[in-house]
């Protein structure tokens, strides 16, 4: 049997590696176009701001596709034809499978704005992007920053650490309100204009100059103000990268539509990752994706793609990021608006960057979400699994704690500080 896997992120590879796990006769065969191996995408701002090389990024050593006797195709695919089992390949060549999983990432959003496919107009998700930003980087001064997500606020920190003025446009009132509570957003804010990134509000894109030359040289906001800028970054979210499904009779909704067992509405094809709508019932909408689920759904693509009926769940909600020098945390459910029968408790340190937020609803603990420290992930993830009551979770918040030493000193003020509030 034949598996061809399209995308080499960490959905692709963990399905990879799972299949050969399981199977030591079962070919496989990858379809990269952009890289020789997987990374996480987080790191191309490292590699850029000199805190890791490019090759500290490759997950495995060199001889990693020979020993586990997986075969590497560089290139791009054009169309899916499912009905044959083939696929068409950009240089016009044609490879057969068997057996099919897409696992082709998500792509930067783009909303037609004039100017944005000016030179030094990109987003930040690539090897290719990390590529042109270092091209760029010596021949500008200002760079504008589209869009109040982690990718953005990465960007503006990446440009800032060259020594470029960084602006940040962030459409909302408050950046990433549509993920964080009022407070921890609040608490962003101040950092990006603490570390000397102009941050601006409610601003919309309305469009890019031409300096001329046929690269970025100012924008327009949807306000009508001017800002000049060498260098343009959109970063206003992603979307599910259906591309090379969309002429294949492959049913789409957000992504590429999956049951539980992420089988696709053709026979032998199913998808995984970023680029997968998974069914409703397993509770995850697209945008959820994250590295561990992604890693999750390669695991089950794989064993059903050798015969078995595994469904896929997505488990209890995590997530990490760092704004600028402030660490976050989230487990469970913690709505950033008012949600039915849940209440928040929240307590936050004095110097205003160290949070903790506790959700709890009829009297139990659902969601726990730091800013500031790192709390235990298998210690939160039981808590909710189990049910305990908050005052439960409260009394042992000493277990969770990833530093003990930075608990003893705040122990006292958190327990008397933890206070109920709105979202």
């Amino acid at each position: 049997m034949h598996v061809v896997i399209l995308g080499n992120g960490i959905a692709g590879i963990t399905a990879a590696r799972t299949l050969r796990k399981r199977d030591a006769s079962v070919r496989i065969t990858v379809v990269s176009g952009e890289s020789d191996h997987h990374f996480s995408r987080p790191a191309l701002m490292y590699v850029y701001m000199g805190h890791m090389r490019y090759r500290d990024t490759v997950p495995y050593e060199p001889g990693f596709w020979t020993k586990n006797r997986i075969e590497l195709v560089r290139g791009w695919v054009v169309r899916i034809h499912a009905d044959a089992h083939e696929l068409e390949m950009d240089g016009g060549g044609r490879l057969a499978y068997d057996r099919l999983l897409i696992a082709t990432g998500s792509v930067p959003n783009r909303f037609g704005w004039p100017g944005q496919d000016l030179d030094r107009v990109h987003g930040m998700y690539s090897v290719q992007d990390l590529l042109a930003l270092e091209r760029a980087t010596p021949g500008i001064r200002t760079g504008v920053v589209v869009g109040g997500g982690l990718i953005g606020i990465e960007l503006a920190e990446m440009l800032h650490s060259r020594g470029r003025h960084a602006i940040l446009l962030v459409r909302e009132d408050s950046y990433w309100r549509n993920v964080l509570p009022r407070e921890e957003s609040d608490m962003v804010n101040r950092a990006i204009r603490a570390h000397g990134i102009e941050l601006r509000l409610s601003t919309e894109l309305a469009s890019i100059e031409d300096d001329g030359r046929g690269g970025a040289g100012a924008v327009q906001t949807a306000t009508g103000d001017r800002i000049e800028a060498q260098f343009v970054g959109l970063t206003a979210g992603v979307r599910p990268n259906t591309t090379v499904v969309e002429a294949s009779g492959i049913d789409i909704a957000r992504g590429v539509r999956v049951d539980e067992q992420l089988r696709t509405s053709a026979p032998d094809v199913w998808a995984a990752g970023d680029c997968a709508h998974v069914h409703p019932s397993v509770g995850e909408p697209f945008l959820e994706q994250v590295w561990y689920t992604c890693r999750a759904q390669g695991e089950v693509a794989a064993e059903n793609l050798l015969g078995g009926s595994r469904a896929y769940s997505r488990g209890i909600w995590f997530n990490s990021a760092k704004f600028l020098d402030i660490e976050y945390q989230v487990y469970g459910e913690i709505p950033n608006r008012p949600a039915s029968g849940v209440k928040h408790l929240y307590w936050e340190h004095a110097d205003g960057d160290k949070a903790l937020r506790i959700c709890t609803r009829d009297g139990r603990f659902i969601g726990l979400q730091t800013m500031g420290m790192r709390y235990r992930h298998r210690v939160c993830e039981a808590w909710i699994r189990d049910g305990i009551s908050v005052d439960d979770a409260i009394a042992k918040l000493h277990l969770a704690d990833f530093d003990p030493e930075l608990y003893r000193r705040h122990a006292p003020a958190i327990r008397a500080g933890l206070k109920e509030v709105s979202a």
